[in-house]
């Protein structure tokens, strides 16, 4: 694989990193500004936020730049707005900054896929969008849990000072390892070409499948604490060991999942949704006992890995003439699962059905986003045989886009 694919990876890190340790320095935060702990999870919300506006907005905008200049440009952003957060003086400057660092997050990820894809011959273009992925689950297993130590001890401005150097290193093997664009993008890959893109049915089938996917994800997801501390037994002490394991878990299924999509993108996102489905309905059972309760937690992980570069990847074909505004407005719908999912997850433990009941929802989702999968597949019936799978992809622009970039 190309040296490129682990500039992207250094960025995904990054982003991965600065966008889940929030979670784990919120009572650290509020301490430090005198605020709530509530009052500091809009701290998370600020930066989900910029991610849905950022992602599509900043795709739109750069439609015509060349990519590589782009994701250099976003990196950038993604700096200042770490800076800012350490040096931020108070709660309102901190929160516009958490905002700013969102807003690179989505169009990174949706413009990286696209370059992912570029760089590695058609038939390996799943793999190469699974290991840019690896750096965003890695952040998980290591990036995360680091940095919350690090702001634990240290204090809190030292965790966003600490991003601000992966992304510095992430701009320069960006600039070091990213081709430059041969050739200015064609007509058709401008704003009005991205635009037309996106408003094609099977690319809203698309994120309407990434939504109730990993929407499936964060209901459970989202309140795996209580379960292992009051289902499965552990202490409170065990959960970041326990997390780690979710983090090993999405970093087997996205590499699995990336292989297996290049030899077929369907059956990859078919498999992987009927997984996940499978896993979360049994959450009640393997939280019952603490071996179980663990397995549990790495299955999740696979599971719902498994999905997220045959999604990516089945977004940008529905896309193919113009995929960085769809492939960036994945990560929005990314982003609007991990909170729809974890509002789903909140009503049934409000209704009082029980602390596994969010996986339970979770299932319920996992078996929406199957429907919806299946709708996208029958439309692709209807649509003609060149519509079925991803080398169609290939087929149209991305071998000139391969060869510029490669060259």
């Amino acid at each position: 694989m190309p040296l490129a694919l682990l500039a992207l990876a250094i960025g995904a890190f990054g982003i991965g990193t600065t966008e889940f340790v929030m979670m784990g320095l919120l009572p650290d935060v509020a301490d430090d500004l005198g605020i709530s702990v509530p009052s500091a999870g809009h701290l998370v919300s600020a930066y989900a936020l910029g991610v849905v506006i950022g992602a599509p907005l900043l795709a739109a905008l750069t439609a015509r730049m060349p990519r590589r200049r782009v994701l250099i440009g976003l990196m950038v952003l993604f700096v200042a707005g770490n800076a800012l957060s350490a040096f931020a003086p108070g709660y309102d400057s901190l929160l516009a900054a958490r905002f700013l660092s969102g807003l690179p997050h989505g169009a990174f990820f949706g413009v990286g896929a696209v370059v992912a894809t570029t760089l590695v011959a058609p038939e390996r273009k799943a793999r190469s969008v699974s290991l840019m992925f690896l750096g965003l689950t890695v952040a998980n297993i290591a990036g995360v849990p680091a940095a919350t130590l690090v702001g634990q001890h240290l204090g809190w401005r030292a965790t966003f000072l600490g991003v601000s150097v992966i992304g510095v290193a992430a701009i320069a093997s960006l600039a070091a390892l990213i081709p430059y664009d041969r050739e200015a993008p064609a007509p058709t890959t401008g704003l009005r070409g991205e635009l037309k893109a996106l408003r094609s049915l099977p690319v809203w089938l698309a994120l309407g499948t990434t939504v109730a996917g990993f929407g499936a994800l964060f209901s459970a997801y989202s309140y795996v604490t209580p379960m292992l501390t009051d289902s499965a037994g552990y202490a409170e002490t065990s959960v970041t060991l326990l997390l780690a394991l979710f983090g090993v878990g999405a970093t087997i299924g996205n590499l699995v999942g990336g292989r297996l999509a290049d030899h077929s993108l369907r059956r990859t996102l078919f498999g992987g949704m009927t997984s996940l489905a499978a896993v979360l309905a049994l959450f009640p059972v393997m939280m019952s006992a603490q071996w179980s309760a663990a397995l549990a937690v790495t299955l999740l992980g696979v599971a719902a890995f498994i999905t997220g570069s045959p999604l990516q990847l089945m977004v940008m074909e529905k896309a193919s003439a113009g995929p960085s505004l769809a492939s960036s407005a994945n990560q929005a719908a990314f982003n609007l699962a991990n909170a729809g999912g974890a509002w789903i997850g909140g009503l049934t433990l409000a209704a009082g059905f029980g602390v596994t009941s969010p996986a339970v929802a979770g299932a319920a989702l996992a078996v929406l986003g199957l429907g919806v999968a299946a709708a996208a597949y029958a439309v692709d019936l209807r649509r003609g045989p060149r519509h079925h799978g991803h080398e169609r992809l290939v087929a149209t622009h991305m071998p000139q886009q391969a060869e510029a970039v490669r060259h």
